[in-house]
């Protein structure tokens, strides 16, 4: 398979890891063109969050929830902008 995210997942290209659990990791950016820009995906190859395992999703969303509170409480951050894009439609 020739994911990014799946090579991130299994080391194959590194990353620079913010959070991790069994099912989900979140991770920098390589880019470094927005300020705090922080990735989160699930460690099971899915298409988008349209095909994504309700318990994936849901392992997904409460790392994307810890670390936002980290973020907000530890960083000095007031707030964060959550993204979605899901489809070639969405960019």
């Amino acid at each position: 398979m020739d994911c990014i995210f799946c090579k991130i997942i299994s080391g194959e290209v590194p990353s620079r890891k913010v959070y991790e659990t069994a099912h989900s990791l979140v991770f920098m950016d390589v880019a470094g063109d927005v300020d705090g820009h922080l990735l989160a995906v699930p460690k099971e190859h899915f298409k988008n969050i349209l095909d994504c395992e309700e318990s994936s999703l849901r392992d997904l969303m409460l790392a994307v929830k810890e670390v936002s509170n980290h973020i907000v409480e530890d960083c000095g951050y007031d707030g964060v902008n959550l993204l979605n894009a899901s489809g070639e439609s969405a960019g």
